[in-house]
């Protein structure tokens, strides 16, 4: 019934930015918290970062100050700009998201199917 669908990865030196950005599509009547997770070869998945729906922001101490998450609650759209890439942030980076999809329903938690972000010379 939702989609999550994440673009924007990629090959990118260390140093580099790359912006990850991830749509919900579907039967939506309003998505509380959005979010990034990671998981690189051979470890957990890890969060990254999320927003709430009135924007309050929460980061992994690994990325603060280095990534940026921002979301448009009229597109159902959130973002996670990278800047100064390590390769430690080499990783598979899922989008997340809790949505209600009717009004007076539980919201119902969500996961895209990835975005491979790759840092490296």
């Amino acid at each position: 019934q939702v989609q999550l669908v994440e673009s924007g990865g990629g090959l990118v030196q260390p140093g580099g930015s790359l912006r990850l950005s991830c749509v919900a599509f579907g039967t939506i009547f309003s998505i509380n918290t959005m979010g990034w997770y990671r998981q690189a070869p051979g470890k957990q998945r890890e969060l990254v970062a999320t927003i709430s729906s009135g924007g309050r922001t929460n980061y992994a101490d690994s990325v603060k100050g280095r990534f940026t998450i921002s979301r448009d609650n009229a597109k159902n759209t959130v973002s996670l700009q990278m800047n100064s890439l390590k390769p430690e942030d080499a990783a598979l980076y899922y989008c997340n998201a809790d949505v209600r999809l009717y009004k007076g329903y539980a919201d119902m938690n969500y996961w895209g199917e990835g975005t491979l972000v790759t840092v490296s010379s």
